[in-house]
């Protein structure tokens, strides 16, 4: 029997097969009860182009909670304007095997709303 989070895990690996297949950079996605990440990876899956968490201290000063929907909107404006920054503008979205829902709708909102599409 597999617990939740190797569910997650075989959802996420199935995800990732098919955009290797369409060789784009990737937009992955982490969350945990307290932060958001989120994180552009290039086509070859090794070198991380651009990333932007909770955790910074520009997100820490005006946020008070990190686990929730504000914090996740603010996480994909950021990413999204940094990508932009960098001449990305294409992205394949990877949710790493959580539900289309709630943090990450938000982030993936705000995200094409800053500009990136996927």
């Amino acid at each position: 029997m597999l617990n939740l989070n190797q569910k997650r895990k075989r959802r996420a690996k199935s995800t990732r097969a098919k955009i290797s297949q369409l060789e784009t950079c990737r937009l992955s996605v982490h969350r945990t009860n307290s932060h958001m990440y989120a994180q552009l990876i290039d086509q070859s899956g090794s070198n991380i182009l651009v990333s932007a968490s909770t955790l910074e201290p520009a997100f820490r000063k005006t946020l008070s909670n990190g686990g929730n929907t504000a914090a996740a909107s603010l996480v994909g404006k950021h990413i999204a304007e940094r990508a932009i920054d960098k001449g990305i503008s294409t992205v394949s979205f990877d949710r790493s095997g959580y539900k289309y829902h709630g943090r990450i709708r938000a982030l993936a909102n705000a995200a094409r709303e800053h500009g990136l599409k996927f």
